[in-house]
């Protein structure tokens, strides 16, 4: 625990024990809730600006009985850290990419990671706003997670300082990744070395040299300045970064029915407003990059992006047995995706 945990601990325990004391039940029933919800990127992405407007949709909705405290930018925990601080209890909310959930033992959640599953928002809603979603979610329960909604944020890129036109670029780049053993079989399949590394040491490693590239969404290469060490920047589409809001479950089925009702709301009102965002934040953010005039922003062709995605394909086979065959089925037709 760090110090600055301890310290919002013992403030919350001398809080409690002075109400205590001074025994006045109306003083305590007028005490607003809070919710911690940390993040590990910036207030001004999707994610960012989505658990902003569900910050102030409960202040609105439950009068103030709910007060949700936005931490951004691994101000509390890094990505790493933050899925097993929520388990604990140590904050109520998060929204983490969904390959968070893959090291946590729902490996279901990376068949979001299988490359060029998802051609547009369109593919991506069928799987993540209908059953399968649902189904996903719901398996969150066994790990003492409550899992509320899906959140969108874009298309990722592959990153580098040298031009990466086709797959042979890719070859002998030790390139950043998340946690997830489908992120790690694509950058092998690539020739790539994967390298798991926290997003809040991303800008530095770039830096320094300690990774040569990485893959994200404009919108993350924006706000986090990404784009001010990397010199190459390609447009391949070639994965989704999505988030699922999320909750301690013990926290959450402790709250007052009418107040979970009323989050309920809240949350899918967040979530039409992330999603409603998320395109053009991200088309903003490329546009920015590309003024900036650091990072030279790559569109391959038809006849390249076919060279990835044969590339690539192999890794679905390879992961069908950790995803599940059964949910890579059912996901390939949800989106209509079809092998080439």
């Amino acid at each position: 625990m760090n110090a600055g945990t301890m310290r919002r601990r013992t403030l919350a325990l001398v809080v409690a024990v002075v109400g205590a004391l001074a025994g006045s039940g109306s003083a305590l029933a007028q005490s607003p809730i809070v919710i911690k919800f940390s993040h590990v990127v910036a207030t001004d992405t999707p994610k960012g600006l989505a658990s902003e407007f569900f910050a102030k949709r409960a202040a609105e909705l439950t009068k103030g009985r709910v007060k949700v405290e936005v931490y951004a930018n691994s101000q509390l925990y890094k990505d790493k850290e933050e899925v097993e601080a929520l388990q604990l209890g140590a904050v109520q909310m998060l929204a983490p990419s969904l390959a968070k959930f893959g090291p946590l033992g729902v490996k279901e959640f990376e068949v979001f990671d299988l490359p060029f599953i998802f051609d547009d928002y369109k593919d991506l809603h069928k799987v993540t706003q209908g059953p399968i979603g649902k189904q996903l979610l719901d398996r969150l329960d066994a790990k003492g997670i409550k899992g509320l909604a899906f959140w969108d944020n874009g298309f990722k890129s592959f990153s580098a300082n040298r031009p990466i036109h086709t797959p042979a670029d890719m070859k002998g780049l030790k390139m950043r990744i998340q946690s997830s053993k489908v992120l790690d079989a694509q950058m092998r399949a690539l020739g790539a070395i994967p390298q798991v590394m926290a997003f809040s040491e991303l800008y530095q490693a770039l830096q320094s040299g300690v990774v040569d590239g990485t893959e994200g969404t404009p919108s993350n290469f924006w706000t986090q300045k990404i784009y001010e060490v990397q010199k190459h920047m390609t447009l391949s589409n070639h994965g989704h970064l999505a988030y699922a809001a999320i909750v301690n479950k013990k926290f959450w089925d402790g709250l007052p029915a009418d107040i979970r009702t009323t989050l309920d709301g809240c949350m899918k009102d967040a979530t039409q407003y992330a999603n409603a965002i998320a395109a053009t934040e991200n088309t903003q953010a490329l546009e920015k990059i590309r003024a900036s005039g650091k990072t030279n922003v790559y569109t391959p062709t038809a006849a390249e992006i076919l060279e990835w995605k044969k590339a690539l394909m192999p890794v679905h086979k390879e992961m069908e047995a950790r995803v599940g065959k059964d949910i890579v089925a059912a996901a390939y037709k949800a989106a209509g995706f079809v092998p080439v």
